[in-house]
């Protein structure tokens, strides 16, 4: 068989499994969250979050709301060498903002149902 033709029959097989791939996967909320990172930051987002009294009002103070604390937890840096994250029985992540309109980093106790906003880093 000469080699175009191995080519052809091969290409044409993968583009048969992509059309079976995406006629499966169509509408479906289907990620790749491989990385650590990646991981922890889902993990913190499909849990219910607690902001204690005494950050709520140093928010309110510094006429912030908690949209942008949720926009941090989407799209933060995970500081894992200042983080204890094998604590028990939550673990501490110090969470670095990526966004410019926020001024502020975090750091959030996350247990098994809810992540608990520890402390708030204005910059």
């Amino acid at each position: 068989m000469k080699l175009l033709h191995r080519v052809g029959y091969y290409l044409g097989g993968f583009s048969i499994g992509l059309i079976i791939l995406a006629f499966f996967l169509n509408g479906k909320k289907v990620s790749c969250d491989y990385g650590p990172e990646a991981r922890v930051l889902k993990n913190i987002n499909s849990k219910e979050l607690k902001i204690p009294e005494d950050i709520y009002n140093s928010l309110m103070a510094k006429k912030m709301d908690s949209l942008n604390i949720i926009n941090i937890l989407k799209h933060a840096n995970i500081r894992f060498l200042d983080s204890d994250t094998r604590k028990e029985p939550c673990g501490i992540y110090y969470l670095e903002n990526t966004l410019s309109e926020s001024k502020m980093d975090l750091k959030i106790e996350n247990c098994d149902s809810i992540v608990t906003i520890k402390e708030i880093v204005w910059k």
